[in-house]
């Protein structure tokens, strides 16, 4: 059995990155275990409706995948980078030291969105293999309607070099996705059902199989 750590700077990025993968690893008796950086809706009040279909959306998500336990860092959303990097680090680090992790999946250090790049670069730091040793495998997720709208320049353009054939779970997916009232619209919005499958197809094309995430390949020890 291995720890899978998925660290997600917004609640549904882990299903839009890795969800496909995330079932994978549960079907084949792994351990997952779920980093929210963010809290984009703690200025509203714990008595808000909108708090408590928050709350009640990633409660549901955490039992479809069947998290061992979820970690909340209550981050400013689209704030990320106002708290100061010494803090972040030992707040990704905190969870990092408990899980011991073997499998870590990241946001993108490309991705538009700068709480993304920010979050990633604090989460990168704590992963050196001699502050956590369990980890031989760091992925970079591939996160609709961010990843594909960073910037057409090397430095940032996301090529996969490692995928995951998720055919058998791209359903499922979707249905988690669907948790997340709000997020997702019809076609052409990036999130939507028709472009979610599109990607899982041409990502599956690349990789020989129907349906595939495709991931960049930090850090792998066998």
């Amino acid at each position: 059995m291995k720890k899978i750590l998925v660290m997600a700077v917004h609640p549904d990025d882990e299903t839009l990155g890795c969800g496909g993968a995330l079932l994978k690893h549960k079907a084949g008796g792994d351990r997952l275990y779920w980093l929210i950086a963010t809290d984009e809706l703690k200025a509203l009040g714990p008595r808000s409706p909108v708090i408590r279909r928050r709350e009640g959306e990633i409660a549901r998500a955490a039992k479809a995948y069947g998290f061992a336990d979820v970690f909340r860092l209550n981050l400013p959303a689209r704030g990320v980078d106002t708290v100061p990097v010494g803090e972040l680090v030992g707040k990704i680090a905190a969870v990092v030291n408990r899980v011991k992790p073997d499998t870590v999946y990241l946001p993108f250090h490309g991705d538009v969105h700068s709480d993304h790049r920010y979050f990633f670069q604090a989460a990168y730091s704590c992963l050196k293999a001699f502050r956590a040793p369990s980890i031989k495998t760091v992925l970079m997720m591939e996160t609709v309607s961010e990843t594909e709208f960073a910037p057409s320049m090397k430095e940032d353009a996301f090529i996969p070099n490692y995928f995951v054939d998720i055919s058998a779970y791209l359903g499922k997916k979707l249905r988690i996705m669907a948790i997340y009232r709000g997020e997702m619209r019809p076609h052409p919005f990036p999130r939507s059902v028709k472009n979610i499958r599109s990607l899982a197809a041409f990502r599956g094309a690349a990789a020989g199989c129907a349906s595939a995430e495709a991931f960049m390949l930090l850090k792998g020890i066998r």
